[in-house]
């Protein structure tokens, strides 16, 4: 992971990230925060090869593994969802980075609905430190009734992973999820509601350790304004409207490339009375790779999903 590449896959390794500078602000010390949320398709194994061949398992190889890490160094901290409980490219990544890179790491969820899954958070220390909060949310089963009723039957079908962290003097708490896909659309409003129910009342809980609380990761939404989005909104959560006009997935109708509001990052603003975000809101976006990720490949979407990702990044940008 840390040889040189061949030359071929540097100058296309060059040419990604002069495009990654074009499209997401630089990082500035004690100037801005940039935070990122990743659903990055089956991150697990790894073929260790800079070119995958017809007879590799997985197909994820080198090459791509290195965009996948340009990308995440791009952020001061990243939510990433879909790694598995093989952690060869994950800890392939790490090495990339760096010791000044940081992980903190959920075990798998068990369960069909799990899908043997875990949530990361990637963070460099440089600028990002821990501040002691780490854990799962979990509702008491006398209080799933308090939350909406048949909202939750037991328990989120992958458990939300919170960690509280610091830049500079300011505090704040990550909550990063994926919400499970259901067999269709209705079965994932009553989660939404529910998650939104129990981030109101904890930021609620919350502010007396003076923290910011930011909601992000992949919460299968179809589209701003449908159910499913009310539901995840119901509560208060805040949606910048720079997100309301990107792409989420590679995957995107030409003709409706907005219409999959899966990937989110919100927090709310104080009109509901929760704690408003005191993390002062720049601009947020996310990131197309498909043309500029392995330009030689010639590579359908398909294929490129399993290379990389079938769901863009998505980040936002605070001022410190």
């Amino acid at each position: 992971m840390t040889d040189t590449p061949p030359d071929d896959v540097q100058a296309d390794l060059d040419a990604f990230t002069t495009s990654l500078d074009e499209a997401i602000p630089p990082r500035i010390v004690d100037e801005n925060l940039l935070i990122g949320t990743w659903n990055i398709r089956e991150f697990g194994d790894l073929t260790e090869k800079w070119l995958a061949g017809d007879g590799d398992s997985p197909k994820r190889d080198l090459h791509s593994l290195r965009v996948i890490a340009e990308v995440i160094r791009r952020f001061d901290i990243i939510a990433i969802q879909e790694v598995t409980g093989a952690l060869k490219a994950l800890r392939h990544a790490l090495q990339f980075l760096g010791d000044d890179w940081g992980l903190a790491l959920t075990d798998i969820t068990r369960g069909d609905a799990g899908d043997g899954e875990r949530l990361a958070f990637l963070f460099d220390r440089r600028r990002i430190q821990l501040s002691g909060l780490a854990g799962e949310l979990v509702v008491p089963a006398e209080e799933l009734d308090d939350i909406d009723a048949d909202a939750l039957q037991r328990q989120f079908a992958r458990t939300p992973y919170a960690v509280s962290f610091r830049a500079g003097n300011q505090t704040f708490i990550l909550v990063t999820l994926h919400v499970l896909y259901g067999d269709s659309a209705d079965e994932r409003t009553p989660e939404l509601r529910a998650i939104a129910n129990w981030l109101d009342q904890w930021a609620r809980n919350v502010n007396s350790w003076d923290h910011n609380l930011i909601a992000l990761g992949d919460f299968n939404i179809d589209r701003i304004g449908d159910e499913r989005y009310e539901a995840f909104t119901s509560s208060g959560l805040h949606v910048p409207a720079d997100l309301h006009e990107v792409p989420r997935t590679i995957f995107a109708d030409v003709d409706h490339p907005t219409a999959k509001f899966y990937d989110q990052i919100a927090w709310f603003t104080g009109e509901h009375g929760q704690p408003a975000l005191s993390l002062e809101y720049r601009e947020a976006g996310s990131f197309d790779f498909r043309e500029i990720a392995l330009p030689r490949r010639d590579l359908t979407m398909h294929a490129l999903s399993f290379r990389i990702s079938d769901h863009y990044p998505l980040w936002t940008e605070f001022g410190l």
